[in-house]
């Protein structure tokens, strides 16, 4: 084929660039052996440098001044006590077998077209929050440099875009050297708030938001508010698994290998935990000071306070602020970029059956993040994340639900195959079972079978799956998972492509 098939010189050189794993990282296929050389230690603090992300605080201030102080640390709790749960089994099997999110889903249940739609889910995760990020960044660059907001928006948006073209080693690189400046800074101005001033801290526990005395005690209706904000992080761990796929594999996983698998896969929860209540914290303090209620929640505002309890020096306050602002969202925004354009290249490879490189879904994932930042997301954040909440959490728990469930019951086979020509277009386990959680979550927030059944709503949407699932695979018999092939031809495990001339 190769000595028939005629190719320009330039189709050549461009299948060739687009081919560089450098720039793709394996963006649509399973991640080889070759690729995954990175020590346990860079892979987990890489993976671990997304809990920097100033969202969190956003997020815990937003809830606790609506809902109060119980509502909020309830809904903190529990809400990441399953985010954790369910993030072990997906994180555990992309590691073993070397797959991205969408390979995974792909094999687990969904199909090679099934998966598209979990694609689509989870590229939207990237830039809405890419653009919550961004729009936390752009805040703090208007307060330091007097700037217009919308072009602050562009200069944060572009400046994410080297760090994230050559993939997970110059994510590495960037995440090792920023880290211990990130911890200092995220870590001093708290320690010495609590210290010095511990009357905030009863203030804190005391607060009931505008929810008033019913934010003050365990409200069923407030804690599935607050818990239906938080529940969309729950695909933070899919980009926790597009770096767990370099882990270095063991055939028999040691207890090293399972420290960084956890450490840095649903671990990074155990950090979000602190930095929710953070957030909770200093919106408090702010509102307490007089910030607005519209601004306390911000954690450009949070943080400038929070320095000048340490410094005592406005200007310097303001300083240190926007460097800890930016630093923190650079070190998120760079993993929402490239997980966005891994989403995208799988969304769009199936769509078109071409694909122009990871590189341009990087630029397009940054490009739609900047357009939602202009149009003013990040003032109607929380309504987003609820609407969204649904999709995401009937994807997470129908892949969860087939990992787990639907293997130990010997209804799906024991290998994830993501190749394409071994898979069925539509699996109707994973499929299905997202339609009806989804359709249940979504109906419910509307409100359409009361108040109580609304506030549940994600926590239906989530554990739906678990009956659905096994029971669309026990009536189908676990048919769609494989499709009957001939037999494949044997020899060397590489083969060398007729038209870039890269090995494959």
């Amino acid at each position: 084929m190769a000595s028939s098939e005629q190719v320009t010189s330039s189709r050549r050189r461009y299948n060739q660039w687009v081919a560089n794993e450098t720039l793709e990282d394996f963006a649509l296929r399973h991640t080889a052996h070759r690729a995954r050389r990175w020590s346990r230690v860079r892979i987990a603090n890489t993976a671990l440098g997304i809990v920097s992300f100033l969202a969190l605080e956003a997020i815990g201030g937003a809830i606790t001044l609506q809902y109060g102080f119980t509502n909020a640390m309830w809904a903190i709790l529990a809400v990441n006590a399953l985010i954790f749960l369910f993030g072990l089994p997906v994180c555990y099997h992309a590691a073993r077998s070397g797959l991205d999110i969408d390979l995974l889903t792909r094999g687990a249940g969904f199909g090679y077209i099934g998966s598209t739609v979990c694609s689509l889910i989870y590229a939207s995760f990237t830039f809405i929050f890419f653009a919550l990020e961004a729009a936390i960044m752009s805040m703090a660059l208007q307060m330091l440099l007097g700037i217009p907001l919308a072009l602050a928006y562009v200069v944060s948006a572009l400046a994410v875009i080297p760090l994230a073209t050559h993939g997970i080693s110059r994510i590495g690189r960037f995440q090792l050297w920023s880290q211990p400046l990130w911890l200092l800074l995220q870590v001093a101005p708290l320690l010495f708030i609590v210290y010095h001033n511990a009357g905030a801290v009863s203030d804190w526990l005391a607060f009931r938001g505008e929810a008033g005395v019913a934010g003050g005690r365990f409200a069923l209706l407030l804690f599935g508010a607050a818990a239906a904000v938080i529940f969309p992080l729950v695909a933070q761990n899919g980009e926790q698994v597009d770096f767990l796929r370099f882990l270095p594999n063991e055939e028999r996983p040691s207890g090293r290998w399972w420290a960084a698998l956890v450490i840095s896969g649903p671990g990074w929860t155990l950090f979000g935990v602190a930095k929710l209540f953070a957030g909770s914290f200093l919106a408090v303090l702010a509102l307490r000071h007089g910030i607005p209620a519209e601004l306390a929640d911000d954690p450009a505002h949070m943080y400038r306070m929070a320095f000048g309890y340490l410094t005592g020096n406005p200007t310097l306050a303001l300083v240190l602020a926007t460097v800890f602002v930016i630093v923190s969202q650079l070190k998120i925004n760079v993993t929402n970029a490239y997980a966005g354009s891994l989403a995208w290249s799988n969304f769009f490879s199936r769509l078109t059956r071409n694909h122009p490189g990871r590189i341009v879904w990087l630029v397009f994932n940054v490009a739609i993040a900047l357009l939602l930042m202009e149009l003013g997301l990040y003032h109607t954040f929380e309504s987003i994340l609820v609407t969204y909440s649904s999709l995401v959490l009937a994807w997470i728990g129908s892949l969860v639900a087939d990992l787990v469930v639907n293997r130990a019951l010997g209804l799906r086979p024991r290998e994830i195959e993501f190749k394409r020509g071994r898979l069925y277009d539509i699996n109707p386990v994973g499929v299905g079972s997202m339609a009806i959680a989804s359709t249940l979550g979504v109906t419910g927030q509307l409100g359409w079978f009361g108040p109580v059944f609304q506030a549940l709503s994600p926590f239906i949407a989530l554990f739906t799956p678990f009956i659905t699932a096994p029971l669309i695979a026990r009536l189908t018999a676990g048919r769609y998972y494989l499709v009957a092939t001939a037999a494949t031809s044997g020899g060397s495990r590489e083969a060398v492509c007729a038209i870039c001339e890269n090995r494959f």
